[in-house]
């Protein structure tokens, strides 16, 4: 069994999703996010969600930690900028811990849960909830989006030859 993170990096909201099994087969999955207020000054909403995470890298100990790469919208180019400082503390955390990290790009993700790289939040996390067998709606989407591309990691992973 392997325990994968998978974090979707967000200034007001990082989603992270937790997931254990191996191949296609899941067996634990736990999810949430770890939240700022835009009235904190940006270099304290970073400290928080570096120090909320390297708490759950601590607890939980997993074997890869994978994140959605950074994008950046022509409209919106200060969300990218924000994006890229969230993706920065959220790579030291898993490189502090000595964790293998896979960045992937989120249409890919979607194409690998969904089937569709352009595909809403509403339906990937859809098809998250239908692998994970979940009834009850994943959210925030940060989270289902956490959880996506832990499974994307858990599909990925190769467990080390002894």
């Amino acid at each position: 069994m392997v325990k994968i993170i998978g974090i979707d990096p967000g200034l007001a909201a990082t989603g992270v999703g937790i997931i254990t099994g191996m191949s296609t087969r899941v067996k634990a999955f736990s999810y949430g996010a770890i939240y700022t207020t835009s009235k904190t000054p940006s270099a304290q909403r970073l400290n928080l969600i570096y120090s909320k995470l390297v708490q759950v890298l601590q607890a939980e100990k997993p074997d890869l930690m994978v994140i959605e790469d950074a994008f950046s919208l022509e409209k919106y180019p200060k969300s990218g900028i924000n994006l890229g400082k969230v993706m920065g503390v959220v790579l030291l955390a898993g490189c502090q811990a000595g964790l293998p990290v896979m960045e992937i790009q989120v249409r890919e993700a979607k194409r690998i849960i969904t089937g569709n790289g352009k595909a809403t939040k509403a339906q990937l996390e859809a098809a998250v909830r239908n692998v994970l067998n979940q009834s009850k709606a994943i959210r925030p989407f940060h989270a289902s989006d956490a959880l996506g591309l832990a499974l994307v990691g858990l599909y990925r992973f190769k467990e080390k030859i002894k």
